[in-house]
């Protein structure tokens, strides 16, 4: 009889870091599930934990990913449940940088570190694809507006969270730590807007907005409580959270990627 190679599951599998991260495992040889609320692969929703009973049997490794509307309507605890129930060794948590800052409530690590698994947890500071939220007003006016223009923060790649998520998945000589995820160096709004106008080389029109015009367009797609500790970030960051962390590096034995590095990749999307 053939072995049946243990699985590693990926929630959030079709987002800016699940859908690198599909593709980084994949490429290393192993074998993936990926799970969204819509989408490719398997279809289960974190909120109802019991929809990702199906895909657990044989998982050796899970990697959660918690969508924005999950503080609101999730409960972390009962996923955990699940998981062990299935008998899910391994677990990795997309948490956040502000967790550690004390900025994000702390309750989706409270639960993976007192679940009695084998836990890592990865905490990205600001993602280096929020830019994408400038790609529209880019590709159709040449201009962009940002708040808190030069307040420089270290923007991590996707990308790199990405491999650090497969690396810590594959290796369980990563249990019990906690990687905060930075990029290389602190990069300010205007800036970026310069790498970008550089990159495409034409003029792109800045606006830097007020606190509360961003408040406003960020309440669209984010629950209030996370703007405001996001703004709170963005526009007075500790000393910590515009410090470059070594662990990208730690970890995959590169350095991380630099914001320009991540726009070359992704420069269609502002053309």
């Amino acid at each position: 009889a053939t072995s049946v190679m243990a699985m590693i599951v990926i929630t959030g599998a079709t987002g800016n870091v699940g859908r690198p991260l599909v593709q980084t495992l994949t490429a290393l040889g192993e074998d993936v599930v990926p799970v969204s609320r819509s989408g490719a692969g398997h279809q289960a929703d974190l909120t109802q934990p019991e929809t990702l009973r199906p895909v657990l049997d044989g998982a050796k490794a899970v990697f959660l990913l918690t969508s924005p509307d999950f503080l609101a309507r999730g409960n972390l605890q009962e996923v955990i449940g699940v998981l062990r129930e299935s008998g899910v060794p391994r677990v990795v948590l997309l948490s956040s940088q502000g967790v550690g800052t004390q900025r994000h409530p702390s309750i989706h690590e409270d639960a993976v570190t007192g679940s009695g698994l084998d836990w890592t947890i990865l905490r990205p500071g600001n993602f280096a694809s929020n830019a994408f939220g400038w790609a529209e007003s880019i590709r159709t006016q040449r201009a962009m507006a940002a708040p808190f223009a030069d307040v420089a923060l270290p923007a991590v790649d996707p990308q790199d969270i990405a491999e650090v998520a497969a690396a810590t998945l594959r290796d369980p000589a990563h249990a019990n730590a906690i990687y905060t995820l930075t990029g290389p160096a602190a990069i300010s709004p205007r800036q970026q807007a310069q790498v970008i106008q550089d990159a495409l080389g034409t003029p792109i029109q800045f606006t830097e907005l007020s606190r509360a015009q961003a408040r406003a367009t960020m309440l669209t797609f984010m629950p209030e409580p996370v703007v405001e500790s996001t703004l709170d970030i963005l526009g007075t960051p500790l000393p910590a959270e515009q410090a470059v962390s070594p662990d990208v590096e730690k970890v995959l034995g590169r350095p991380p990627h630099t914001f320009t590095d991540w726009l070359t990749r992704n420069l269609h999307a502002f053309r």
